[in-house]
């Protein structure tokens, strides 16, 4: 009877042995894999990219409705400014260069809320929906250049917030019309449509003069639609980014914007990039993420009549001038 009992007690106390002589190697394997006080900081790169890519930020967004973040984390604000036009000024390739900065958050589609009766109808609540996720202290931004031309979008602004910072981005008026009509002939061609040149449209066939019915060109009167915003919003609530130097030389506009917005440098030139066969800059988010706006930027123009060309300069001049006066900035446009 004995004999059984200390063969059990034998068993247990090689049991208890055999564990804890396997455990402290297990320990001292994991201490030669990730000691936790003498493991080496790793070497810094020369640059360094504090952002995340729109990857990172979609991720955040899917664990928030999984419910895998902490509680408050992640919130969709409404914006705290907007890009409201001009359209074919650089409306989106100024969106996406300001999301560069860490602090910036963008909603990724034109909501059009303000200029759409239907959209209004919904209601704030819809419209907050439609803002990214945001982590505390980040601004939230958007942008749908018909704001700037509709006469409704001004006082329902202001309704939602009156305190809204407005960014409008501008390019040389004659310039800016015939971008707008080649996006609106390469829609056409697209689809077999046929459609008049820009000189029978821009110019009133009976009177010879320009045709202010032409949206196109009606868009370019800067001047005409910013009074009306004015009438609800102090100019020094606005900042007038210059569209064409976005295009030739981005990052001192960047930094007039960061200004306006209170933020401190966050965008580098190292996070934009000359594409010599794009003909324009592009973004570098990371070391291993970048990316270019869409193909449809930057479409070659149509020759133009050069009589219209000057007929179309002449007319803006005036605007641009009452332009220059009534925002503080002056361009050099012809």
């Amino acid at each position: 009877m004995l004999f059984p009992q200390l063969a059990v007690l034998l068993s247990l106390v090689l049991g208890t042995l055999l564990y804890l002589l396997t455990h402290t190697v297990h320990l001292e394997r994991l201490h030669q894999i990730c000691p936790i006080k003498s493991r080496p900081h790793p070497a810094r790169d020369p640059v360094q990219f504090p952002f995340r890519p729109p990857k990172y930020k979609r991720g955040l967004r899917q664990d928030l409705r999984r419910g895998n973040t902490t509680k408050g984390h992640l919130i969709q604000e409404l914006p705290h400014a907007i890009i409201i036009g001009v359209r074919k000024g650089g409306t989106r390739a100024l969106l996406e260069m300001l999301s560069l900065h860490p602090a910036m958050v963008k909603a990724s589609q034109e909501v059009h809320f303000f200029d759409s009766d239907q959209n209004y109808g919904r209601g704030v609540a819809w419209y907050r929906r439609r803002m990214p996720f945001s982590l505390t202290g980040q601004i939230t931004i958007e942008k749908s250049p018909a704001y700037f031309v509709t006469e409704k979008v001004p006082e329902r602004i202001f309704r939602m917030n009156s305190s809204t910072k407005l960014l409008v981005i501008v390019r040389e008026p004659t310039i800016r019309a015939i971008s707008d009509y080649t996006q609106v002939l390469e829609g056409k061609e697209r689809k077999n449509k046929t459609y008049p040149r820009f000189e029978v449209l821009a110019i009133n066939p009976s009177t010879q003069e320009v045709n202010t019915k032409y949206k196109a060109v009606r868009t370019s009167i800067y001047a005409k639609h910013l009074e009306h915003w004015l009438e609800f919003f102090p100019v020094q609530q606005f900042h007038v980014v210059d569209g064409d130097r976005l295009i030739s030389d981005p990052l001192p506009e960047l930094r007039l914007v960061e200004k306006f917005l209170n933020l401190p440098p966050g965008i580098s030139q190292e996070n934009l990039y000359f594409n010599s066969t794009r003909g324009f800059y592009c973004l570098r988010f990371s070391r291993r993420f970048s990316k270019c706006l869409a193909g449809s930027k930057g479409r070659p123009h149509p020759d133009v009549d050069l009589a219209v060309l000057d007929k179309l300069r002449r007319f803006y001049r005036p605007f641009n001038q009452k332009f220059y006066q009534m925002t503080g900035r002056k361009f050099d446009w012809p």
